[in-house]
């Protein structure tokens, strides 16, 4: 719609933001009015309209087989347009159009804002299956002319009331029309079983609806006059009311088709069983997070233990097998610690290869300068959980062969992410170092040293992919990863 109205008409933005504010509403024109809505705007030379957005009813069937949006008519060729442009009244005069043998009753609605007409909507009714309406029809009938007329006046849509309409009721979900003293003149059936869903005995009809929901709903104290005030419809308003086990949604409608408040629409959709799954996802995210937490500080206690029993051994390569364990201990309690404070169970990964580097670099304080460049990107904590172990190993085994005692360098972590798609998706990590390189005969898939086994058994196993450790230019070992960016089936 932006497009065609910026490149066709002399409308500025705050009329664009009028009309996508009326689009936004006018599906619930559309389904009262049993028909197919089309907005046509004038073009910049006043001898065309254009077609800018579309609506078909859910409600009955469509006008419209085709899509409107983009056509341009000629000035002159459709009267009933012309008629409420110019006069900026609603026009229904003339006999039904015939299209692909069907029936269709057309009405033109001038959109007004600020006593200037912007365009007209075009409503059209497939009369093919018309038969003597029942009172629900004629409660829609009466409430879209209703509509329309303030649409023609330029008091609906309310300003600064966005509607979402994938969240707000519609007019299918339930419906209830009350007189300018907010008392029942109609409910729909579906309004009616969600009133009941409240723990309603009785019927809707006859009842003031402001106070008759106040007493379904828990007490909330000053809180009930503000919800009296709304489901009697005095103001364009949303809420949602919870009582005796069920919860239902109310929107309410002010009619002022001349100004004056002659009644109100309250849509009505009864979400309690939305609600109850909402609770229970909730509920399981809350369990999931403080599983979680749970098992990180049960892995901080162990590596506690792990590092007290450690200044206990007098072996110094006991000793330093329990720091090694200690470390590996640590980068997985990194990666629960993260989930604990995520919705999900996929976690930022840059953030824990920070803490991971940092956390190895203890080994040598000062003397080797570890850092990161690229990015991880966020990852499943399927892939995220032994890929820190691999990172810890990896640079524990740089910083601890690597360099001689005493002697400076660095080790670099350079991560690069491939693809577009959760599934299709790779992640090339190499990390490289500036020591003294790879002994002679070295062969990293055959080495046997506990650290280079977990590496290779988590990279080939867990994660589905290569690793490969070989010497850097001009000095150094460099150290390729290549793995899938998502979990392997």
């Amino acid at each position: 719609m932006n497009d065609l109205v910026r490149q066709h008409t002399a409308l500025g933005e705050t009329d664009l933001e009028w009309l996508h504010l009326l689009v936004s509403e006018w599906q619930l024109l559309s389904d009262l009015s049993f028909a197919d809505l089309v907005l046509w705007v004038p073009t910049l030379d006043g001898t065309r309209y254009v077609s800018v957005a579309q609506m078909r009813p859910n409600t009955g069937p469509t006008s419209y087989q085709d899509d409107m949006v983009g056509h341009l008519v000629p000035r002159g060729r459709r009267p009933l347009l012309d008629a409420a442009l110019d006069e900026g009244r609603i026009v229904r005069e003339g006999d039904p159009e015939w299209r692909e043998e069907v029936p269709v009753r057309v009405e033109s609605i001038p959109v007004r804002r600020e006593g200037r007409v912007l365009g007209v909507i075009a409503r059209n009714t497939n009369l093919l299956t018309v038969r003597t309406p029942s009172r629900l029809e004629l409660t829609y009938l009466q409430s879209a002319s209703d509509l329309a007329q303030m649409i023609a006046a330029g008091s609906f849509p309310f300003p600064g009331q966005q509607v979402d309409m994938d969240a707000s009721p519609r007019v299918g979900d339930g419906l209830i029309r009350l007189d300018a003293d907010g008392v029942v003149t109609y409910a729909s059936p579906n309004a009616l079983s969600a009133y009941h869903r409240l723990g309603l005995a009785s019927d809707l009809v006859g009842q003031h609806l402001g106070n008759t929901t106040a007493e379904l709903a828990p007490s909330r104290g000053p809180v009930d006059e503000a919800l009296v005030k709304l489901a009697s419809g005095w103001a364009p308003r949303e809420t949602e009311v919870d009582g005796n086990g069920g919860v239902i949604q109310l929107r309410a409608i002010p009619l002022k088709p001349k100004g004056t408040r002659i009644g109100s629409l309250v849509l009505c959709r009864d979400v309690t069983e939305l609600r109850r799954r909402e609770r229970e996802l909730i509920t399981k995210d809350a369990t999931i997070r403080e599983i979680h937490h749970r098992v990180k500080n049960n892995l901080q206690t162990v590596a506690a233990l792990l590092r007290l029993q450690s200044r206990r051994m007098d072996s110094p390569q006991g000793r330093e097998a329990l720091n090694e364990a200690v470390r590996r201990v640590g980068s997985i309690a990194i990666v629960h610690e993260t989930l604990s404070q995520n919705l999900d169970e996929r976690v930022e990964f840059d953030e824990i290869a920070d803490r991971v580097i940092a956390m190895v670099s203890e080994i040598s304080p000062g003397k080797v300068d570890c850092r990161r460049t690229g990015r991880f990107g966020i990852l499943d904590a399927e892939v995220a959980t032994p890929l820190s172990m691999v990172l810890t190993e990896i640079l524990q085994n740089a910083l601890e062969h690597a360099f001689t005692q005493g002697e400076r360098g660095t080790v670099e972590v350079a991560a690069t992410r491939t693809g577009t798609g959760r599934t299709d998706g790779r992640l090339m990590i190499t990390v490289r170092d500036d020591g003294s390189g790879l002994p002679e005969g070295f062969d990293p898939q055959r080495a046997g040293n506990l650290g280079l086994q977990i590496v290779r058994t988590l990279v080939e196993g867990e994660l589905g992919g290569t690793f490969d450790m070989v010497r850097a230019q001009p000095r150094g070992t460099k150290v390729v990863l290549d793995i899938p960016s998502s979990p392997q089936k």
